[in-house]
């Protein structure tokens, strides 16, 4: 058996190789970051050991990808799950907008597009001059339309509309969303990944990874409506007669979708913590690659722009270039049933004993039980670590 304390010597076998990035200067006023939790040494590496870095990895022989502002970015197969190159991609960053996409991975399948909602004034509750789609109070609008403004529009207002409802629409509805899309994460792999806001307006404690966001985006775009809605150029929303408030249409800020053969959606994001943010998929010659990126600034080139680069480059590549691959939810739930099971089995001895005629006896069964949930949460990322060990390809950490 291999213990989790062998593991950071691995992991910090090589030293990190700078990722390329254009000579501009750096914009003035910005806040500061938030401090992240620590590496984890483990979670780093989800994935296959290359990817435990906050440098540059791509595969040997391959050409240095584009210079881009991007603190983190990821280069991945949706159909394969083949990662062709990443900067950084386990490093924790804060998502902005793009956590919209886990909010559509998470609820997206429960409910009915069909359906018409009515907007309360919690729905309104978002952070002054943020991102809204224009949603009223007392309106009433079809879930499909409230779709295309979080993703079109990356209303904030249908963020809080999507969440509650899918929360069962009462006052604490958000919470038990963003308590599911936190959920959906761990389902996922994306073990960095927390959400405290269901629209990615930042939060105390909110964070994400280049690496995450690609899990994420694999799910959604595994989705037909979510594909449609990302590639929808422009959405009319409906007037409100009995509030006396006209309709009016609204434009998709992807510009990938306008600009690129073959763009597939995505996603934007920013706040002035976060930087710019950005999620992409493209398909070229029977091939889907998904691009995510974070910690961006708009100069010299926009978010969509960058993301636009890195698939040109990923493109590039053979079918066959990989230095990681995406987990998936079948291997986490596979990984996670054999942690459950080698947990069990180590406390199997003591669970066959008499039982104890002792008050505290009930407690100790629930501290045991505690025990297993905690070795099983502890364990499965790195059973995902072991078994991409065992499917290492030749990388380079590039000069």
């Amino acid at each position: 058996m291999i213990s989790i304390s062998a593991v950071p010597a691995a992991a910090a076998r090589k030293a990190d190789v700078p990722c390329p990035k254009p000579k501009v200067a750096k914009p003035t006023g910005i806040p500061p970051r938030p401090v992240p939790p620590p590496d984890d040494p483990v979670n780093s590496a989800v994935g296959g050991d290359a990817l435990a870095t906050h440098g540059l990895v791509i595969p040997a022989g391959a050409k240095q990808p584009p210079a881009v502002t991007a603190t983190t970015w990821i280069v991945a197969d949706l159909d394969t799950g083949e990662v062709l190159g990443a900067c950084g991609p386990h490093v924790y960053q804060t998502p902005a907008s793009v956590q919209k996409t886990l909010l559509a991975a998470t609820v997206i399948d429960k409910l009915n597009p069909k359906q018409t909602m009515t907007v309360v004034s919690s729905d309104l509750d978002i952070e002054v001059n943020s991102s809204a789609v224009g949603l009223v109070v007392g309106g009433r609008y079809p879930i499909s339309t409230l779709w295309l403004g979080l993703l079109l529009n990356s209303g904030n207002d249908a963020a809080n509309a999507l969440a509650r409802l899918a929360g069962g629409g009462g006052a604490d509805g958000v919470a038990k969303t963003v308590a599911g899309m936190n959920a959906e994460a761990q389902r996922l792999g994306a073990y960095q990944t927390h959400a405290v806001t269901p629209s990615g307006l930042d939060g105390k404690g909110q964070f994400t990874s280049a690496y995450d966001l690609a899990l994420i985006a694999r799910k959604d775009f595994a989705n037909a409506d979510f594909r449609r809605y990302v590639l929808t150029k422009a959405a009319q929303m409906p007037a409100q007669p009995q509030l006396k408030k006209g309709g009016f249409q609204f434009q998709n800020e992807n510009k990938l979708i306008f600009n690129y053969p073959g763009a597939m959606g995505g996603k934007t994001g920013f706040t002035t913590v976060a930087r710019h943010s950005y999620v992409g998929a493209a398909q070229r010659n029977g091939r889907r690659l998904v691009v995510t990126l974070l910690g961006a600034e708009a100069r010299p080139l926009r978010g969509w722009q960058q993301g636009a680069a890195l698939l040109d480059w990923g493109f590039a590549q053979p079918k066959d270039a990989s230095v990681g691959k995406l987990v998936t939810p079948e291997d986490v739930a596979q990984q996670t049933a054999t942690a459950a099971a080698r947990a069990e089995s180590t406390t199997a001895p003591r669970t066959a004993a008499a039982p104890s005629t002792r008050p505290d006896g009930p407690a100790l069964t629930t501290v045991a039980v505690a025990g297993v949930v905690a070795l099983v949460l502890a364990g499965t990322p790195l059973l995902l670590l072991l078994t991409q060990r065992r499917r290492r390809r030749p990388v380079r950490k590039v000069r």
